[in-house]
């Protein structure tokens, strides 16, 4: 049996002023009900394969999407457990042609029966 599933959300990064932000776009045609990205936790640059993530990215819930909205995904930037500034650790989630992608985006939300679903986007450099 094939399956054919379509992708809900689809995704870029957008560069607002001097910030870059991810857009998340919702491709069918229902409106969605609590989106939520869960926190990427970004790989140590100096000592890669050793310790605990000390950068990690959170985005901000979406408490519901129209079809074929676009949304901005608020996040912020978390190193060794405090608040930091600045949107350069978000450019390590861009993807680079012909790179391996060692980050996903894990999407949830609710569909308009309640359900809960989930799409994984592979993103990153």
């Amino acid at each position: 049996m094939a399956t054919n599933k379509s992708k809900a959300f689809t995704y870029r990064f957008v560069n607002e002023g001097p910030n870059l932000v991810l857009e998340l776009t919702n491709a069918t045609g229902q409106t969605l009900k609590c989106v939520e990205i869960l926190t990427v936790f970004l790989k140590n640059e100096d000592s890669i394969g050793h310790g605990p993530s000390q950068i990690h990215i959170r985005f901000d819930g979406i408490e519901r999407m129209l079809a074929s909205e676009k949304s901005v995904m608020h996040h912020s930037i978390w190193i060794n457990g405090k608040p930091a500034n600045g949107t350069s650790h978000l450019q390590r989630l861009e993807a680079v042609e012909g790179q391996f992608n060692p980050y996903v985006l894990d999407i949830s939300w609710q569909d308009p029966e309640g359900k809960t679903r989930f799409q994984r986007i592979p993103v990153g450099h």
